[in-house]
């Protein structure tokens, strides 16, 4: 015990300088076998399944800023796979299961907090329509129950459940297996993993183009020069529609910007994950002490990392409505993300009209709980020149054939 402590103050004065890096910082190459564009979890996760699981590991990771400083720095790290269609459910599920093993998987431990997921109903349609969305679920082999609201007030005591309320509460679904990971962590491991097995993360490395020719994609052009690559994937979540531009192609995709805040750090006192759709918010309680509260999209569309007051004024009523102890703390910090969102509120893991070029977006509010089972698809994808079979579903005929795959009530608040 004695040298577990030294060694621990030992580390802790040593400065951050000398710390070896988790992965390489390279220069780029002047080709590459694949190009991921985007350096958040869903293009990590991709580059390393190409490596891990298809042998490709002439892959380079392009990202404009730092590797996690978009969405997958700015969410509020929930996973969850309690989604009503079937092609939703087999996916995130998919995801889910890849994070329960996750940590293991990577070397690197992610921080999975499995603490279950409560839905509200406030109503008798509410209720109604979880109970419809429990038994579909459940249907699917995905764990989920409804609750009572004496079950509830059991499981979160500080939760208002008087009748006499605005929003009274009638019940609630439980997945118990959902919960929290740590964002920035899956990230890094993601990043470290495929680092080790050859993959070029580069750093502030803009696309500012996507070169075509008479056989398809053949490369990109970058703040750091031109980089030819036999096969181009983009993952740029909220700037998906740019990239496409730049290729010659629409999506049918909207940016609007997404906003969430924490409080200042208290004792534990909220172990599990709280969700509303009526009232519109949603809370979770980090290893930090902070509560991590969020809502929906702002309505307008927009590529700024902020968002409208009038959202935060709004999920602050909602929030005290369900949890009156909150009403003293403090607002510690506050940000707002970028995320595409289909018509459908479900991603696009696709091929495109361009031959060797791929798309990964639409995500939504959702694409956190995603990102082990979005990256696993699409390096499939990408590999293989074909969907795998839990991603076919999600491709861009879709929106012209009409077989879309309509998941706005599992979307209705942001998480």
């Amino acid at each position: 015990m004695r040298y577990s402590i030294l060694s621990l103050l030992g580390n802790a004065l040593r400065s951050h300088r000398r710390w070896p890096a988790a992965w390489r910082n390279p220069q780029p190459k002047e080709a590459y076998d694949v190009v991921i564009v985007g350096g958040g979890g869903h293009g990590l996760a991709t580059a390393y399944y190409l490596a891990a699981e298809h042998g490709i590991k002439r892959v380079a990771v392009l990202e404009k800023g730092w590797i996690g400083g978009g969405n997958t720095g700015r969410n509020t790290t929930i996973i969850r796979s309690n989604y009503l269609q079937d092609q939703s459910a087999h996916l995130y599920e998919h995801s889910l299961r890849l994070y329960e093993n996750l940590s293991s998987t990577l070397n690197f431990n992610i921080m999975l907090s499995q603490r279950g997921v409560l839905n509200l109903a406030h109503n008798e349609h509410d209720l109604r329509e979880l109970s419809r969305r429990v038994h579909a679920i459940r249907l699917n082999g995905i764990d989920s129950q409804i609750l009572t609201p004496d079950q509830i007030k059991a499981m979160v005591p500080i939760i208002n459940t008087s009748p006499d309320v605005r929003y009274p509460v009638l019940g609630a679904s439980l997945q118990r297996r959902g919960g929290v990971a740590r964002h920035d962590a899956v990230a890094w491991g993601f990043a470290r993993a495929a680092d080790a097995l050859g993959v070029d993360i580069i750093q502030n490395c803009e696309v500012t183009g996507i070169r075509r020719g008479d056989e398809g994609v053949e490369g990109v052009e970058t703040t750091r020069g031109y980089i030819q690559a036999n096969k181009v994937g983009v993952v740029v979540a909220g700037h998906a529609s740019v990239l496409a531009q730049m290729a010659g192609f629409r999506l049918p995709v909207e940016s609007h910007a997404l906003q969430a805040l924490v409080s200042e750090p208290i004792k534990p006192i909220h172990d599990t994950v709280v969700m509303s759709n009526a009232v519109h918010v949603y809370v979770s309680q980090s290893d930090k002490g902070e509560l991590v509260i969020g809502a929906g999209i702002d309505g307008y569309n927009s590529y700024a990392q902020r968002g409208s007051f009038r959202v935060i004024e709004e999920q602050m009523g909602a929030l005290l409505e369900l949890f009156p102890i909150f009403s003293r703390l403090k607002m510690l910090r506050h940000w707002a993300g970028i995320v595409d969102i289909c018509p459908d509120a479900s991603p696009i893991i696709s091929k495109t009209p361009v031959r060797h070029l791929y798309f990964n977006c639409g995500w939504g509010t959702g694409g956190f709980k995603a990102t082990p089972g979005s990256g696993h698809v699409f390096a499939h994808t990408i590999a293989r020149d074909e969907p795998h079979p839990l991603n076919a579903a999600f491709n861009l005929d879709r929106f012209t054939g009409g077989a879309l795959v309509d998941e706005h009530g599992a979307a209705a608040v942001a998480h």
